[in-house]
């Protein structure tokens, strides 16, 4: 059932997205009035199927999202990551989102142009991807004001032990220059679906739970607001989290 689920998922992820939804990325590409709205909500809904698959194959499987995160609005969202699953998990929940991807994916042909026309930030600012980076910055503080989300992983990589990496400040500055509220939630047991290092998905996980813990809408203007306070006291949220597991 291991191998079925997981060829089952490769063959969706390529036969799927070219039989049924590349002619709906070109009608938005040729055609919407707002190509990055259109190519996020397709995203949103191919993983949401993406989702649905894997629902298919393990019917027992426990997957609860709180209804205060489905309501998440015009915030910048900071997660905890175990597994390759958790942003794709993410983008099934929300119709409107950005995130951070690593610039290598930027130059993937076809990959690459689906997540650049979606609006999404690369992780570093190098040669060509400068100028984009730029300007996704600068538009982000009207995205999120007409109810977007950009939800980042801080931690930049899966944990291999549950144990909380450093943080990078990027998205806490991103925070502070939209003047936007800060939204922490916590992922618990996607790495026992999807098992960092190992090809198969695992039709046995534990149950999958994505809480809200935290929310901060800090005085950006304070003389007593330091990004690395704010990077603390989330650090705090989500080691007590994990403690509990």
């Amino acid at each position: 059932m291991n191998l079925l689920l997981t060829l089952t998922l490769w063959l969706y992820f390529t036969l799927g997205f070219i039989f049924f939804f590349a002619p709906f990325y070109l009608a938005a590409t040729l055609f919407s009035p707002d190509r990055e709205i259109a190519f996020q909500k397709l995203n949103h809904r191919f993983y949401r199927i993406f989702i649905r698959i894997i629902h298919l194959f393990i019917p027992t499987l426990n997957l609860h999202i709180e209804k205060s995160v489905l309501a998440i609005r015009s915030s910048v969202i900071i997660c905890n990551h175990l597994s390759y699953l958790d942003p794709l998990l993410l983008i099934s929940m929300f119709a409107r989102h950005k995130t951070i991807v690593k610039s290598i994916f930027f130059k993937i042909p076809i990959f690459g142009q689906m997540i650049k026309a979606a609006g999404y930030l690369p992780s570093t600012a190098l040669g060509k991807l400068n100028a984009l980076l730029i300007q996704r910055i600068e538009s982000l503080p009207a995205y999120l004001q007409t109810g977007g989300n950009i939800f980042v992983f801080p931690e930049g990589t899966r944990s291999r032990n549950r144990e909380l990496g450093s943080f990078n400040p990027g998205a806490f500055k991103i925070a502070r220059r939209c003047r936007a509220p800060i939204k922490v939630l916590f992922i618990r047991h996607t790495e026992t679906l999807c098992k960092p290092g190992e090809f198969l998905f695992n039709t046995h996980p534990l149950p999958i739970t994505v809480r809200l813990i935290g929310s901060f809408e800090p005085d950006y203007d304070s003389a007593d607001f330091t990004i690395s306070a704010l990077i603390t006291q989330t650090r705090d949220l989500m080691r007590a989290c994990s403690d509990q597991n």
